[in-house]
This record gives structure tokens, sequence and C-alpha cells, in this order.
């Protein structure tokens, strides 16, 4: 069974030798791109996604009466948001840095990373198809206790729940392929490709195929005109944009990842040794996924901010209060904010 070794950073190393000679200006190219994308990220995109993520949870947790099933998706995500822009960093400075790696792939550090990144890759995808699969519901039948924002917040209990479980599985899988084969309990898990089956089909298969069955629902009785239509209890149009958009950012920027690591279990089950150039494609493909893995958590917040109609008048509301401090603000005022809003 071929091994991919991780320490090998994307490099135009593996093409040595090969005779791939005239690949080596493409390959200079596409490594300094991927790094300059890399910093931009790091410099840019991990302020924005820790701020704005921050803020749509302070925002959304200070105005809790107001909070939609949405609302609630969307603060769950943000938190997954948070920990992957933390992450960042981290794996930036990692072992597939060029000239600055701070700690290797061997270290608890790794295994730590692979928990938490995993983790939240979970939450994002079940949280976005969830939000789909209650859009749905609350289409059809405006105000049910099923999509209630009670309990919304349950269920993303459970995902956090799931998610933690589902990455302690691929752990063991991980764990019991570094360490010695002596280990009787070990012996049957070394396979780390099993760890990356798990994660493709639990992790993007199942939610995607709830997000399709959610958005075919959805278009199918978006043709139709009901009286449900005029109910005033219905999710707020903006909503529905809101879906889509989101539903296509986090899978067209997850996506890339969780195909790389079908690659690699595929590439594993061939049983044939990988040779150094398809290995070197294969090490860039999984660095240039898991950075749009890591964008995921800067663009929904800034989806959020700028789709969602009553996020303007929650903050304004946040600020006011801040600004009030400890006395409170006159009825007027409140008066004119909710106006506002």
């Amino acid at each position: 069974m071929p091994q991919l070794n991780p320490a090998v950073m994307w490099s135009c190393g593996p093409l040595n030798g090969t005779g791939g000679v005239e690949d080596q200006p493409l390959c200079q190219h596409m490594h300094l791109v991927l790094s300059v994308f890399s910093l931009l990220y790091l410099v840019a995109g991990v302020p924005v996604g820790l701020g704005y993520n921050a803020l749509l949870v302070l925002v959304n947790l200070h105005d809790q009466s107001s909070m939609t099933m949405p609302d609630v998706y969307f603060v769950n995500m943000a938190v997954a948001g948070l920990v992957l822009s933390a992450l960042a960093p981290v794996h930036l400075l990692g072992p597939t840095a060029s000239g600055w790696a701070l700690w290797g792939f061997g270290s608890e550090a790794h295994v730590t990373l692979l928990v938490l990144f995993n983790v939240s890759s979970l939450v994002t995808m079940y949280s976005t198809a969830l939000l789909s699969l209650d859009c749905y519901i609350e289409r059809a039948l405006p105000r049910t206790y099923m999509s209630s924002v009670y309990n919304t917040r349950h269920v993303c209990g459970f995902v956090w729940g799931g998610a933690l479980l589902t990455s302690f599985s691929s752990l063991l899988f991980y764990v019991c392929s570094h360490v010695a084969a002596r280990i009787v309990e070990c012996s049957k898990m070394r396979d780390a490709q099993a760890a990356d089956a798990i994660m493709v089909f639990i992790g993007y298969v199942v939610p995607a195929l709830a997000v399709l069955y959610a958005l075919a629902l959805l278009s199918r009785i978006r043709k139709e005109d009901t009286p449900l239509d005029q109910d005033a209890g219905r999710l707020d149009p903006s909503v529905h944009r809101l879906l889509v958009a989101t539903v296509c950012t986090q899978f067209g920027l997850w996506t890339p990842h969780y195909l790389t690591l079908l690659g690699h279990t595929l590439l594993a089950l061939r049983g044939r040794p990988v040779d150094r150039h398809h290995l070197g494609i294969l090490l860039f493909a999984k660095d240039l996924a898991r950075f749009l893995a890591f964008s995921s958590s800067s663009v929904v917040p800034l989806l959020y901010r700028y789709i969602n109609r009553n996020f303007s008048g929650k903050l304004r509301r946040l600020i006011k209060k801040m600004h009030c401090g400890r006395q409170s603000c006159s009825p007027d005022q409140a008066g004119v904010q909710q106006v506002m809003a």
C-alpha cells in the first residue's frame, strides 16, 4: 500500500530525477502563488474571520429574543469558524510552510490540529445541511415547532457531540497508524486511509445528499403559490438568498478538501507505490484544498453580514447599549432603534 509521507511539503523536489525538467518553472510558480495566498490569508483573512465570527456570535447572543432558526445555525457555524480561524495560523506555520515550520507532524500539536479541524469541518457541513432542511420545513409549515429556535439549539448541541464522536473514531485510526504494530489493539487499525474514508462519507457525502434533497424540495415548493405564503410568521425572503449563498460557498470551498481525501484513499487502494511526480501533485492539492477550507471561516460571516436584513439593526442596538453603559437608554432612543431595525 503506498505511503504518502505528510512531512514532505509541496516543493519542486519530488520532480527531481523524474525527467520532468520542463515542469520546474510551473512547479515553482504554483508553489509561489500558494505561498502568497497563504500569507495574504494569514494577514487579512484570519483577522476578518475572527472578527466577523465573534461579532456574529456576540450580536445574536446579546439579542436572543429576536433570534430565528437560521440565526442559531449561523451562530453554530460562526463558533466552528472561530476554531478554524484560530487553527489557520498553526497550519500555515506548520510543516507545510516553507522555511518557518514551528512544529512537526509527529508531535501532539498535529494530532490536536487534526481533531479540531475535523470537528469544525463536520459542524460546518452538518449545520449547513440542517439549515437547508429546516428552511424547507419552515417554508412548507410556518410556525411549526419542528424548526423552532428552542429545538434548533438542542440540534446544534447534538451536532457538536456527533462531530466529536466521529472525529474520535478517525483519531483512533490516525494514532494506530503511527504506533508500533506489536500493540494488539492497533494491529488491525493501522490503515490511516480508513480515517479519510470515514470523513469523506460522514463529513461530505451524507450532508451533500441532505442539502440536495432539501434544495430540490425548496425549488418545488417555491413554484407553488399557497395561502401559507402570506403567513406573517414565515421566514424573511432574504433567508432563501442567504441559504443558497451559504450552501454554494460552503460546499464550493470544502469540496476540494474532501476530494483530496478521497483521492488519497483511492491511491492507497491501488496497492502500488505512488511516483514522486504524482506525490508532489497530491501534496500540493491537499495544501490548496486545506487553504480553501480555512477561507470558508472568513467568507460565510461576510455573507451573513451583508445578506441578512436584521443584522444591521441588531448591531446598532448592541453598539447603542455599549455607549449607554450601565445607564439605561431613554425610551425614545430605544423606539428609534426599533424603527431603524
